[in-house]
């Protein structure tokens, strides 16, 4: 395992001015890309986190949802006389005692290529007429216990007239499938094509070599550690409710909330403490979350709702799901001419706010990655099925995108014969064609894709692989090496704050409206105020997820975060200084143009007079008198404007064992080869790194959401969800190989949905390279065990 940190030579001005800037004492243990422990795991491993579900107040309710048994059908009777009836039981309420509220919409307004506008945006709600997924909430009963309340649900008797299931997208879209809506014919919500299919389609009839693949990216679980939870109080004197809840930004929650319930936003209060994991689930507004205000605001008390883990396995977003056929054409050269995608987008029963972003547009502008491709072209029907929705999960297209271009790569190595390796390089985007505008209108600012892969390579002992295979071979299993590399093109940064408050104790408040759901976002920020003003580490402290704290904010998500938060707290830091140099040349008897600072001190050049940041704080606060031009504080808060996007980008290289007499497949060696930019603490991200790829592998090789026909869930256990453990997690080196971008003050590109961008192609072009020699040339995710062994054994 290793970690090379970024050479800070090569760093912008702005930031060459932290590391100057930074006191002796801090540089060595807390400045920017050091290896810091993060100041947030001792509460959390000594179970001391505060989670939704952690929260209590007084005369609280408890929440539970009645849902859908059935995948599709009428509703023709619901009957909860029995369950009101039972001890404890405080109210009921169905879809239609909901009416008045406005579902949660998709903000992307796409249109179809006819020029309709997309259809089925706005339905997903408490189901009145029919019912379209299994998990389609029906029925809230709120009782004064979480048991009475589950045992009143059980009360309740929903009668449904069952219809045929649509659940394969591809299936769902033929004519003659059941249909999920009415008016939504075909079942076929949007239909949106980007780029120019006409010209990629006699690019490829032309060309000397195209390979051709149909690519399946599996529908997985989110599975975050922690289920949904939430409280929901009331305050009649006011007229505003409180919501303590998971989120991923508390202003893009509050706002969907009170749209949703129709006040005003600084009616809505969210409070997000720790959180078990999101992966972008949890950002969005669930409709029980809209029933459950409603009734806390109907029964002035505050209401409790825990979902079961078994319930998170229907009511949760679900990821992935996509289904392409993807056409790459190339020269007699090589060269790239024209990449080709057609395919299915399974948006689930409703249309949660990522959904057709991810399909229709996300997949087709990451798909480009590192290389040339003149020509691209894609096609996409997001379909409507009776499963669960599909919303954000880590990466929400980036990962899929990358995928297919890189199991294409492979493909069109197979096809015209060109070494994989050569053709990736003979299609990568030099350095001196930077910035680069792709065929999607993004503009790559710097990178060094040819160089990252051989670095990749060497670091993994590419030419050592032989000698590693025949060793399999002795034991009896076959050996693969799979390259994945990957480009991002990230979130753009919003509008993002940035509070540094200087406190009476002598410690120091950051204030940032990003939200730390395991990124480590107190060690992070903290790293870069160290490097930054020469704070003491252990002086500052992270403050989020409070809209009323909060003036503002974007939220977490897309791997922009330390770009967002980041650069805030940079430009506050300046703000700082420059504030601090006024205040000092009062204090030091000087002139303004006289006063440095340095080491997080102010001094009078030439002269050995000067006081640290915190001790000036400090007399600024307990002043009696101060002259008019001094500043009355050090404190800042100061918003970073939108910044443009990010391309994290790197190469990933695994190596899987397969045993092909169990169809077992064991990913042996792992490398991680990235360009994020600066890296603040390449502890935390090769952690991310971890992550993600377990992602990745578990998505490849085990994860897998299975529906029957009629809709039914198959998999809604981990007795039958398989899901990665520690025994499957290779021995990985994660090394960073930096090009600093100048989109953001901080240099930084983002790291957090890296690990699934390279991790499913390396693993997947892993297991074909072993199975070549059984004649196989592609293999679609999940390949489970009984898939390999077929293959391996000619089944």
């Amino acid at each position: 395992m290793s970690a090379t940190l970024p050479n800070f030579g090569r760093q912008s001005p702005v930031f060459a001015r932290l590391l100057m800037n930074a006191p002796i004492a801090n540089i060595p243990e807390f400045s920017i890309g050091k290896p810091v422990r993060r100041s947030e795991d001792p509460a959390l491993v000594q179970g001391r986190g505060r989670y939704s579900d952690d929260i209590a107040v007084e005369g609280q309710l408890y929440g539970v949802v009645v849902r859908s048994r059935h995948a599709h059908g009428v509703i023709t009777s619901i009957e909860t006389d029995d369950a009101r009836a039972m001890p404890g039981v405080q109210a009921i309420y169905t879809g239609a005692d909901l009416a008045a509220y406005t579902p949660a919409k998709s903000p992307f307004p796409l249109k179809s290529d006819d020029g309709s506008p997309m259809r089925g945006n706005g339905t997903m709600f408490f189901a009145t007429d029919k019912v379209r997924y299994v998990g389609d909430p029906i029925v809230l009963v709120v009782a004064e216990s979480e048991i009475a309340a589950r045992e009143a649900a059980e009360a309740v008797v929903v009668d449904v007239d069952p219809l045929p299931a649509a659940v394969d997208a591809r299936e769902a879209a033929a004519p003659g499938a059941p249909q999920v809506y009415a008016d939504v014919p075909g079942n076929v919500a949007l239909d949106h094509t980007l780029g120019d299919m006409a010209k990629a389609q006699e690019i490829i009839a032309g060309a000397k070599h195209v390979a051709r693949l149909r690519i399946i990216d599996n529908r997985v679980m989110v599975a975050a550690m922690e289920p949904r939870a939430a409280l929901f109080e009331y305050d009649s004197s006011n007229e505003r409710f409180t919501a303590h809840m998971q989120s991923q930004g508390v202003f893009g929650m509050r706002n969907g909330l009170a749209a949703a319930m129709g006040v005003p936003q600084d009616k809505m209060h969210v409070l997000t403490s720790q959180v078990g994991g999101s992966f972008g689930m949890k950002g969005s507004v669930f409709p029980e979350y809209i029933a459950l205000l409603h009734a806390a605001r109907e029964l002035a008390r505050p209401i409790k709702f825990t979902e079961m883990r078994s319930e998170s396995f229907v009511s949760d977003h679900h990821g992935r799901d996509h289904d392409v056929d993807a056409e790459l054409a190339l020269d007699a050269d090589g060269n790239i001419l024209a990449l080709r995608m057609t395919g299915y987008a399974n948006l689930g029963a409703y249309m949660t706010p990522f959904g057709v972003l991810i399909g229709a547009i996300n997949i087709h502008r990451n798909a480009q990655s590192v290389y040339r491709t003149p020509v691209m072209a894609t096609n996409i029907k997001c379909v409507l099925t009776n499963t669960s929705p599909i919303g954000a999960y880590r990466g929400a297209g980036r990962p899929e995108g990358n995928y297919i271009m890189e199991r294409m790569i492979e493909e069109a190595a197979r096809v015209s014969g060109i070494d994989a390796i050569a053709l990736r390089k003979r299609n990568h985007i030099r350095p001196e064609e930077l910035p680069f505008t792709t065929g999607v209108g993004t503009i790559y600012d710097c990178g060094d894709f040819t160089a990252l892969l051989d670095s990749a390579l060497e670091a993994a002992d590419y030419k050592g692989f032989a000698a590693r295979k025949a060793e399999s071979l002795s034991r009896g299993k076959l050996r693969g090496v799979g390259v994945g590399q990957y480009l991002e093109i990230t979130a753009p940064p919003t509008n993002e704050l940035g509070e540094i408050i200087f406190e009476e104790d002598g410690s120091v408040t950051m204030r940032t409206g990003t939200l730390d759901f395991g990124q480590g976002h107190a060690t992070t920020f903290a790293q870069v105020l160290v490097s930054q003003l020469g704070l003491p580490f252990d002086k500052l402290r992270l403050v989020q997820g409070d809209s009323d704290q909060i003036r503002i904010g974007g939220g977490t998500g897309g791997s922009k975060s330390t770009m967002a938060s980041g650069s805030a707290f940079i430009e506050a830091s300046e703000q700082v200084i420059e504030l601090g140099k006024r205040a000092a040349s009062h204090l030091l008897e000087a002139a303004v143009s006289d006063i440095e600072f340095s080491r997080g001190a102010f001094s009078v050049a030439g002269t050995d007079r000067s006081i640290g940041v915190i001790e000036l704080a400090k007399r600024l606060r307990t002043a009696t008198s101060l002259p008019e031009d001094c500043p009355k504080s050090l404190d800042v808060s100061h918003v970073h404007k939108a910044s443009p996007s990010a391309y994290p980008n790197g190469c990933h290289v695994a190596e899987v064992e397969v045993d092909p007499e169990t169809g077992i497949v064991a990913v042996v060696r792992y490398t991680l080869m990235n360009d994020f930019g600066t890296v603040v603490n390449p502890m935390i991200v090769e952690g991310q790194g971890h992550g993600g790829v377990m992602q990745a592998i578990g998505q490849a090789l085990l994860e897998r959401v299975v529906f029957d026909s009629d809709g039914q869930l198959l998999t809604g256990s981990f007795t039958d969800y398989a899901m990665p453990r520690a025994m499957e997690a290779p021995p990985f080196a994660v090394h960073n190989r930096p090009t600093i971008t100048k989109t953001n003050p901080l240099g930084a590109k983002g790291c957090g949905e890296a690990g699934c961008a390279g991790g499913l192609p390396s693993v997947m072009n892993a297991l074909v390279d072993a199975l070549k020699e059984r004649g196989v040339s592609h293999v679609n995710m999940p390949a489970t065990p009984e898939v390999v062994w077929r293959l391996a054994n000619g089944m």
